[in-house]
C-alpha cells in the first residue's frame, strides 16, 4: 500500500512542490492579498473549495470583500458556501480581528492558536488551511475529511474522530506527522497529495 502511495507521490511531486512555492510567495504579501485567503478558509468548511474560491473572486471584483456589509455579501455566498448567512458575518468580523502582524509572532502552532482564539469561525482546521495557503504550513496538518479518510486507509489513525476537539485535533496531527516521517513525504505535501487523490486536482 505504501508503494502505491510512493508511486503516486513521485508522479505528482513536482506539481505539489510548485504549488507550495506559489503559496510561499504570499508569506510576505500585503494585507490585501493575504486577507482573501483567510476569507476563503472561513468559507470552505462543508463546502466545495472551488465554489468558495469563485465566491471570493466575485466579492473582490465587486469591492465587497473589504468593504461590503453582511447583507451585501450573503447573496454572493448563497449556493456556494454552506451556512452562507453565518459565513458572511465571519468575513465582516474578520476584517476587524485580523492583523497581519500576527503572522510573524512565533512558529506556525503559536500563530494558529492566536488565529483560532481571535477570529470567529476559524477552528484548527481552517487556521491550518490558511497558514498552509500563505506558506506557513510546513509543520501543521489540515485535518479535513479527505485527509482523515486517507490517514485511516493507510493505518496512520485507528479511526476517524466523530468530532475534532482541540485536544483530538492536536493528537491526530501528531499521528499524521509520524506517518509523514515514516513515508518520507513532508506533511504539507502529504496534504496536497491526499487532496488530489480524492478530488483529482492539486488546488488549495
Amino acid at each position: 500500500m505504501f508503494a502505491e502511495l510512493a508511486k503516486e507521490y513521485k508522479t505528482k511531486k513536482a506539481a505539489i512542490k510548485k504549488r507550495l512555492s506559489e503559496f510561499r510567495k504570499l508569506r510576505s504579501a500585503c494585507h490585501r492579498k493575504i486577507f482573501p485567503e483567510l476569507c476563503f478558509c472561513l468559507l470552505t468548511p462543508q463546502s466545495n473549495a472551488r465554489h468558495c474560491d469563485k465566491a471570493i473572486r466575485e466579492l473582490k471584483s465587486k469591492g465587497l470583500l473589504f468593504k461590503g456589509s453582511v447583507h451585501a455579501i450573503r447573496p454572493i455566498l448563497k449556493g456556494r458556501a454552506r451556512f452562507h448567512n453565518k459565513k458572511a458575518e465571519y468575513i465582516v468580523g474578520a476584517r476587524a480581528c485580523f492583523d497581519k502582524r500576527v503572522l510573524s509572532s512565533g512558529d506556525a502552532r503559536q500563530i494558529r492558536e492566536s488565529l483560532v482564539k481571535n477570529i470567529k469561525g476559524l477552528g484548527y482546521k481552517e487556521a491550518s488551511h490558511f497558514l498552509r495557503n500563505i506558506g506557513l504550513g510546513r509543520d501543521i496538518a489540515i485535518l479535513d475529511r479527505h485527509i482523515l479518510k486517507n490517514l485511516k486507509i493507510y493505518g496512520a489513525i485507528a479511526g476517524i474522530p466523530r468530532s475534532l476537539t482541540a485536544a483530538s485535533y492536536l493528537n491526530t496531527e501528531q499521528e499524521a506527522a509520524r506517518f509523514a516521517k515514516k513515508t518520507g513525504i513532508p506533511l504539507e505535501e502529504l496534504d496536497l497529495l491526499f487532496w488530489s487523490k480524492e478530488t483529482g486536482a492539486i488546488f488549495k
